[in-house]
């Protein structure tokens, strides 16, 4: 053939055009994203599948990189070796991955950037959770295709039992996307998907009350949760991750800030290089010396501070200026059919869930397969057996075997398979108990074949076994949270800056609410008039007063039995006349509710517990924990009976005693371990038998230290030793505490308290009066007290505090 005739004439922009796309393609579909399905990207399968072939399962002996990279090549993977170790080494690294999917041995890097052994000197096998994304792939559970010359073929998908995609997450750069998913905890995951098993149309707002948000590898802290609930719901969003530090005392004195877990892909090495450039350049001044402390305990990365220096200040300053803080920029990119979606949540689990459904349905057909087939050999071997001496007479006078095969088929009207199963049928198998062994497994295999039959008929019976199969994949691997969700979305360098002071927080009844300093209220002596402590209209008056730390969380519950959360700071700092800002305008309380209680809290210690005391005189104990996470709308703290309203809730550590004061005077003191550990919704035991026309007024954790106030709505009071009241069991009448008389007043509250604390009485027309304890009279339990506020003939006594003494001049009335 001439030499011009085989030379065409194409256009090279649309050459171009078309050579570029079949390269984007063959990223996107064959190199850069994963599967929305197992979670993998055809290298990570390819790696996998090939140690499944060489059986390098996790209870097996490990075996050189090298053999496992070799075989990837060879078999599967026509590109270079380094993509395939460095993906494997990625897949063995527990700061890279949440679930290791290879168990390595030897260096496989580090979280400051040293990069691995060469693939020669490390090992490696299997991880154990590896096996459920491998499990049944032998029972024609997924696809195969040819591998890139046609000799093997290799998985289109691994059948993987547990969600891949969302529980180690993928990042990946195509032509023209990217995809970045973070990782999440199998068990939350897992649960989420039960729950949409169990209800198909689960919202994605229910779906994230058991998915919380991403869990890094390498823990750390997530600022708020907007970001994740936009990635949530669009696929698409930006996670804030923090650093876990603490501050603490050096043994010379300074402070010091300690770096303890570190947000996910940061590099350890660098973030030290970075902050020693930052003083070198006077960009960060304060810090003296700076440290890797770290080992094989844990991260400890220490950095000292000069004694002038506020650390919180410096730390914030550090968070701004380094990857202290940083943000993940979720993309949740997968294939779906072969095709690039960016899919939400729900999207993810649903496609997740459809490929189980699918592994489930050929695998019940693979194994019904099976077990028919082992079911017809096993009819053809008791029709053997029940003519036996016709069978060794036919196949003695046969010359050969396919005579007697044919013979066999011909007189007994058997297959193929079965006279020949037959014939390969050894003489020990006549005896009788080996008789009664092919019986025994005829019939097992018949129950077999009904079940497995029912499960295909019914797709209800196929998402039940993905649903057992789930359960115990979650229980066998999964794990604790390791990142913890902090729900302050605010800048948390605005905090930092705020001076931590004691303050006041006052509310009214009609729901005003302001934070004053604690100073701002000096002491005076019994029997004065007081100074205001809040402006407040006629129909209003100050029903609670709280002394807590500017920096600590308020818990807020509500006589309905609901809980709201909000930094001490958050409230408005307002005069001392000043009327206040409605509750209203910083929690979402429901119209007639009101706050009955509140509680500072530094942190949620799982070894804490809220107790709760109603009305109606029933208590709970509640661990704090189940309040580390409260909607901004407030969650349900206690159960009410109808009528009934929360008077009372104290933190404790589980081991106290509990005091309960009534209205009527009646009082009860009996052990915490008398109430049993329960949720945050239920409704709590009897704590005091009530007489007729009584409630509770007053809820006191006991301190056997201190002694009892107990004031009257008319302005009396006395102190009490502890000692007079005895302990009793839980759900008496108790003993009295108070002599009620139309005079000195019904009781308004009951406090235990020590002298060296001051007392705040507040009156319904706003009026506050302080007094140090130690000035109000030591009486017996029936005494009806003494005068320690002065109130108007239309005025009583709303409430009371206990607030720490300040040491001031006393003032006079």
């Amino acid at each position: 053939m001439p030499e011009e005739q085989r030379i065409n004439e194409i256009n090279i922009s649309q050459e171009m055009r078309s050579s570029f796309l079949d390269y984007a393609m063959s990223v996107i579909v064959s190199r850069a994203l994963p599967d929305v399905r197992d979670g993998l990207k055809p290298v990570h399968r390819r790696i996998l599948y090939t140690m499944h072939e060489l059986g390098m399962t996790s209870d097996k002996p490990y075996r050189k990189s090298a053999n496992v990279v070799g075989n990837v090549l060879a078999s599967y993977h026509p590109h270079g070796d380094g993509a395939v170790y460095d993906t494997m080494v990625r897949m063995a690294q527990d700061f890279s991955y949440r679930y290791m999917l290879v168990d390595g041995h030897g260096n496989f890097g580090s979280v400051d950037g040293d990069s691995p052994a060469a693939m020669r000197y490390t090992e490696a096998r299997m991880a154990p959770i590896t096996r459920e994304l491998l499990r049944d792939i032998e029972k024609e559970t997924i696809d195969f295709t040819p591998n890139y010359d046609g000799r093997l073929e290799e998985p289109v998908v691994l059948p993987a039992r547990f969600p891949n995609l969302l529980v180690n997450g993928s990042a990946g750069i195509a032509v023209g996307m990217a995809t970045n998913i973070p990782p999440h905890n199998l068990t939350e995951v897992i649960d989420g998907l039960l729950a949409m098993i169990q209800n198909p149309e689960i919202t994605i707002d229910e779906l994230m009350e058991h998915i919380k948000g991403p869990d890094f590898p390498t823990a750390g802290l997530i600022l708020g949760r907007d970001g994740i609930k936009k990635a949530y719901r669009t696929g698409r969003g930006s996670i804030k991750m923090q650093a876990k530090t603490r501050i603490e005392e050096a043994n010379n004195g300074k402070m010091r800030i300690v770096v303890e877990e570190l947000p996910y892909q940061v590099n350890k090495a660098k973030l030290v290089e970075k902050i020693a450039e930052l003083v070198r350049d006077k960009k960060i001044d304060g810090i003296t010396d700076l440290r890797d402390e770290s080992d094989r305990n844990g991260m400890r990365v220490i950095i000292e501070l000069r004694r002038d220096v506020n650390p919180k200040v410096l730390l914030n300053n550090l968070y701004k200026q380094t990857n202290l803080q940083t943000s993940f920029g979720v993309n949740m990119l997968a294939l779906v059919d072969g095709k690039p979606l960016v899919l939400n949540l729900k999207q993810v689990l649903h496609h997740y869930l459809e490929h189980q459904v699918e592994v489930i349905r050929r695998r019940t057909q693979f194994d019904l397969r099976k077990a028919e087939e082992r079911a017809h050999i096993l009819e053809g071997l008791r029709i053997a057996l029940d003519h036996i001496d016709e069978v060794i007479e036919l196949i003695r006078g046969s010359r050969t075997t396919q005579e007697a095969r044919d013979g066999l088929m011909e007189k007994f009207g058997l297959s193929d398979k079965q006279a020949q199963a037959i014939l390969d049928m050894r003489l020990q198998r006549l005896t009788g108990l080996e008789r009664e062994k092919i019986e025994t497994e005829y019939d097992e295999l018949l129950k077999t074949i009904a079940e497995l039959k029912a499960i295909l008929a019914s797709e209800e019976k196929i998402r039940g076994v993905v649903r057992d199969e789930l359960t115990e994949v979650r229980d066998k691997y999964g794990d604790e949270r390791r990142s913890r969700i902090m729900l302050n979305t605010g800048d948390i360098a605005d905090e930092d800056l705020i001076p931590e002071d004691e303050v006041t927080i006052l509310m009214t009844h009609r729901g005003y609410i302001k934070r004053m300093l604690l100073s701002g209220y000096r002491a005076q002596r019994r029997g004065g008039r007081g100074v205001s402590g809040m402006g407040t209209r006629e129909d209003d008056f100050v029903q609670h007063l709280f002394v807590t730390n500017s920096h600590n969380y308020l818990l807020f519950f509500s006589n309905k039995g609901k809980v709201y959360r909000m930094k001490a700071y958050e409230v408005p700092e307002l005069s001392r006349t000043a009327r206040g800002t409605p509750i209203i305008n910083l929690i979402q309380i429901d119209q007639g509710e009101y706050i009955e209680a509140v509680i500072p809290v530094r942190e949620f210690s799982p070894d804490s517990y809220l107790f709760f005391g109603t009305k109606f005189g029933v208590v709970k104990k509640t661990p704090l924990e189940e309040f580390g996470h409260i909607r901004r709308n407030g969650l349900f703290a206690i159960n009410l009976r109808e009528g009934d309203e929360l008077v009372g809730v104290r933190l404790t550590d589980g081991e106290q005693e509990i005091m309960l004061g009534t209205r009527r005077g009646m009082s009860i003191r009996f052990p915490e371990q008398d109430v049993r550990q329960m949720g945050r919704t239920a409704t709590g035991v009897k704590g005091i038998a009530l007489g007729k026309d009584d409630e509770v007024v007053g809820m006191e954790v006991v301190d056997p230290e201190r002694e009892v106030v107990v004031v009257t709505s008319k302005g009396y009071g006395k102190r009490t030793p502890l000692s007079e009241y005895r302990t009793q069991s839980r759900g008496g009448k108790g003993i009295k505490a108070q002599n009620v008389t139309k005079t000195k007043g019904h009781v308004v509250g009951l406090k235990v308290v020590s002298p060296d604390e001051d007392l705040m009485i507040v009156t319904d027309s706003g009026v506050v009066i302080r007094m140090n304890i130690d000035g109000i009279s030591r009486m017996g339990r029936y005494a009806q007290g003494v005068k320690l506020i002065s109130v108007k003939q239309d005025e009583e006594v709303a409430s009371l505090a206990r607030v720490p003494t300040e040491e001031e001049e006393e003032e006079e009335d």
